[in-house]
C-alpha cells in the first residue's frame, strides 16, 4: 500500500497500475480495487497504462490464467482483443467479455463496433473497454494464428464460466 499511496502522490501512473493489478492478482476486494482506480485516475490519467481497466471485473484474474495458454507461433499484423460488455441488466455476473481478432489497432477496432462499422451487436450494445492485460502477448501474429485463437480463446474462456461473445 505504501508503493500505491507513493505513485498516487507522485501522478505516476505506470507504478500505480502495478500496485493495482498485483492487488487484483491477489483477489483484493472490488470495493477496494474501484476506489484505488478512481484515485488513479483522478492523480495521473495521462500516464496509466492502457492495459489497465477502469473498473474491478471480478474474473480478470481467470481471464489471464485461461489467455496465457494460449500460445501463437507466428508473427504478423494481427490482434486477439477482448472487450468488456456490460450485462448489469441480466442475471448472473454483471460483465461478460467479446474475442475478437483484427488487423486493425484494437483500440480502433473497437471504435468502430461503436460506431457500427463491422459491428458485433452485443459490442455495439454492451461494449464498455479493452481489457488489454490478458491478450497483450497476442499482438501482432500472423492471420491464421489469430482465427485460431480467436476461436481457441473465446472456447476455453466460456468452459471458464465466462459469458463469451464472438470468438467466430
Amino acid at each position: 500500500m505504501q508503493r500505491l499511496e507513493a505513485a498516487f502522490a507522485a501522478s505516476d501512473g505506470s507504478a500505480g497500475a502495478a500496485c493495482i493489478h498485483e492487488l487484483w492478482m491477489r483477489g483484493e476486494m472490488g470495493m477496494n480495487i474501484d476506489r484505488a482506480l478512481e484515485r488513479l485516475w483522478a492523480a495521473a490519467a495521462a500516464s496509466v497504462p492502457v492495459w489497465l481497466p477502469t473498473r474491478h471485473v471480478e474474473w480478470l484474474p481467470l481471464a489471464y490464467e485461461v489467455a496465457a495458454y494460449c500460445e501463437a507461433t507466428a508473427r504478423g499484423r494481427s490482434n486477439i482483443y477482448l472487450v468488456l460488455l456490460d450485462y448489469a441488466d441480466a442475471s448472473g455476473d454483471p460483465h461478460g467479455v467479446y474475442v475478437g481478432a483484427t488487423r486493425h489497432d484494437p483500440v480502433l477496432r473497437l471504435d468502430q463496433h461503436m460506431a457500427g462499422i463491422r459491428s458485433s451487436g452485443s459490442v455495439r450494445r454492451r461494449g464498455l473497454e479493452l481489457l488489454v492485460g490478458p491478450v497483450l502477448h497476442l499482438q501482432q501474429i500472423s492471420a491464421d494464428e489469430a482465427a485460431r485463437l480467436e476461436t481457441e480463446l473465446a472456447e476455453a474462456l466460456r468452459a471458464a464460466g465466462l459469458r463469451v461473445r464472438g470468438g467466430h
